[in-house]
């Protein structure tokens, strides 16, 4: 059964530092995900192009199917040399993994991965090779639905070092608040969020060291389709509602004009909430058979703003979105709840805009940079223009 492979980072800075010296890549390639996280040597400028350096070479290698060793080579020769201690270092670790859950993992020099399986926290099993004089360990891979791969730089395990904690954050205890925090629905970017967050806790917010967690986790799909706008051809809207109300999982109806065609062919009314739990975006309304129904351009443009917000690496803030208005529901269905995402973008000229500083252009603007966004989590997204 091909599942869907979600995969999300969050990277701290090294106080003082404006440059990341970890480096996260992923790539998809046919049925295969491959994510890879660098950790370049020191930290700031050098070590931000050591890990960009590496990071990219193997993911692009790897991705073509170059065989590990070849990957090792060429990193070794590709990598400037380090004038004062005579190597080129960056560690790395190397998840390529297809939609069945099947692959490997390598890593050289990184902290153990950490599987999350059933609420429990554990490590994986490693075989140790030699590659180009390299130790390299090798994990098989076999995930099942919501098994979740928890990568780490080592600015994780030296977190609270001389601050909280005298010899830093303990493999046990990382894995134990792993346990404790991490939640059977969280998406791989809320579960590196989580963790990630927690370190800035234990360096108070000042980070002795680049720290950066790479999720990667495999899903059910979760399909969404929204339907935003009426068709331009006014003869076209029942085919058009049947067609988004025939695709699998959750539906959406974005704008008043919208909800009260897709509410017509469905033979049904539309409900309105009269409650405002942010005053600057409209209440959600209601109809039966729809899973969420908002306004249009104003809940668009905040959900667009909130994906921002969302798709920041340097951002630990919860990826869970808890408030009850309908920009705040639209991106916890959408960012966290789905892994596919259908657009029904109708383009007709909504007479409900007259004199109002709303375009149908506008709107298409909005959809079309919000599709970019879930593209960059991962999701699988197609837009129809009618």
């Amino acid at each position: 059964m091909s599942y869907f492979i979600d995969s999300g980072y969050t990277s701290l800075n090294k106080k003082g530092e404006e440059l990341c010296g970890d480096r996260v890549e992923c790539t998809r390639n046919g049925e295969y995900l491959t994510a890879v996280l660098c950790d370049g040597m020191g930290s700031g400028v050098k070590a931000n192009i050591l890990a960009t350096l590496s990071s990219k070479i193997l993911c692009t290698m790897l991705a073509a199917g170059v065989p590990l060793n070849d990957c090792i080579e060429t990193l070794i020769a590709s990598l400037p040399v380090c004038k004062v201690r005579g190597v080129a270092y960056a560690t790395f670790s190397v998840c390529h993994i297809n939609n069945d859950g099947k692959g490997e993992l390598l890593e050289f020099d990184n902290p153990g991965a950490i599987l999350l399986r059933g609420g429990d926290a554990r490590d994986l099993d490693r075989e140790k090779t030699v590659i180009c004089g390299k130790t390299v360990y090798i994990t098989k891979l076999d995930l099942k639905p919501n098994d979740a791969i928890v990568i780490t730089s080592d600015g994780v395990e030296h977190a609270g070092i001389g601050m909280l904690m005298n010899f830093g954050w303990e493999r046990p205890q990382i894995k134990d608040f792993l346990k404790r925090a991490v939640q059977p629905d969280m998406s791989a970017r809320a579960i590196s969020a989580v963790l990630c967050g927690e370190c800035n806790e234990l360096y108070m917010n000042e980070p002795g060291d680049d720290t950066t967690v790479l999720g990667i986790k495999v899903r059910e799909h979760a399909p969404t389709s929204v339907f935003v706008g009426p068709p331009v051809n006014k003869a076209d809207d029942a085919e058009y509602v049947r067609q988004f109300m025939s695709l699998p999982g959750k539906k959406v109806v974005c704008g008043g004009t919208s909800s009260q065609i897709v509410a017509r062919q469905l033979g049904k009314e539309v409900g309105t909430s009269f409650d405002f739990p942010d005053p600057s975006i409209p209440p959600i309304g209601f109809i039966d058979g729809i899973d969420l129904t908002t306004e249009g351009v104003v809940t668009v443009r905040r959900v667009l703003e909130l994906s921002d917000v969302y798709l920041s690496p340097s951002d630990c803030a919860a990826k869970t979105f808890k408030k009850k208005d309908g920009a705040s529901l639209l991106a916890q269905l959408l960012f966290e709840d789905s892994t596919d995402v259908n657009f029904f973008v109708g383009q007709a000229v909504n007479n409900a805009h007259t004199g109002l500083p709303i375009e149908t252009t506008m709107k298409l603007k909005l959809i079309d940079k919000l599709a970019d966004n879930l593209k960059r989590m991962g999701k699988k997204v197609t837009v129809r223009y009618d």
